[in-house]
């Protein structure tokens, strides 16, 4: 369990698409992530929320900071979530995922939730394995909706 994915505000790096294609050197995957965050592929590194090598928007992340400041692993631990921090968060299938996933990792724990997480960014029509906010399989092609 690399607990460096385990971000704050519950959204699993280890099933990031910047995450993924830093992971695995994959060029054609950054070129086409880019755009989508407005960077040079070159600047899709991410090693995880909380590693030393962090992608953009995730170095400031007020979520993170909030967690940080109240001494917490995550949202998880905070008895104000949901709150303004999620209310206000800018990207809706990353929201909808806070959502979704914040009370199942307070429920079984961060080992059981990370596993949990890795399992959910799998086609099921194919078994490859894909990344949050994937519409369609990388390897068979067909639509999925894996949030």
């Amino acid at each position: 369990m690399n607990k460096a994915l385990a971000a704050p505000c519950g959204l699993y790096c280890g099933v990031c698409g910047i995450h993924i294609a830093s992971r695995d050197n994959n060029q054609k995957f950054k070129e086409k992530l880019a755009p989508v965050y407005g960077a040079k592929p070159e600047d899709l590194i991410c090693d995880g929320c909380l590693s030393d090598r962090v992608f953009g928007y995730c170095k400031t992340c007020p979520i993170k900071s909030c967690c940080s400041d109240k001494k917490i692993e995550g949202c998880h631990q905070c008895a104000d979530f949901p709150c303004k921090f999620i209310d206000n968060f800018l990207i809706p299938v990353g929201k909808k995922v806070i959502l979704r996933s914040v009370p199942r990792w307070r429920e079984v724990g961060t080992q059981q939730w990370m596993a949990e997480e890795d399992k959910r960014y799998i086609c099921p029509h194919c078994g490859y394995p894909g990344f949050r906010g994937v519409k369609k399989c990388r390897q068979c092609g067909n639509l999925i909706d894996l949030d």
